[in-house]
């Protein structure tokens, strides 16, 4: 497995309690409690690279959540499995210290340029 303290200092970053976790070889997930319902449900529909180049509160990956099941037609989860997946999110993908910004609220997003407009939004 990966080490990610060796990956950060590679990239010249400082060790931190997230560099420190071991990443699966096969998605780049931080392995910690949830990853694993994270890579079932999530890479069903995009690649992990979108998970992990990606952070936010809980409240903005709800809202991302939210927005992929309002738009892009992902299924209800149920509310275990919506908990396990942002509580996991938000601890090993939570906000980035010194952002340039913070990330795009999902309503913010763009509309979808390659949904045809018979589609249901």
């Amino acid at each position: 497995m990966i080490r990610a303290a060796a990956l950060g200092l590679l990239l010249g970053l400082s060790a931190t309690p997230a560099l420190a976790a071991e990443l699966d070889p096969q998605t780049g997930f931080i392995i910690a409690p949830g990853w694993e319902t994270v890579r079932n449900n999530c890479t069903a529909c995009h690649s992990s690279k979108l998970v992990t180049q990606n952070s936010g509160s809980r409240e903005h990956w709800l809202s991302l959540i939210r927005w992929m099941q309002d738009k892009q037609g992902l299924w209800p989860f149920d509310a275990n499995t919506e908990a396990t997946i942002l509580d996991y999110l938000s601890s090993a993908y939570g906000p980035k210290e010194g952002a340039r910004r913070p990330p795009l609220r999902a309503d913010q997003l763009p509309e979808n340029p390659y949904r045809q407009p018979s589609e249901p939004q």
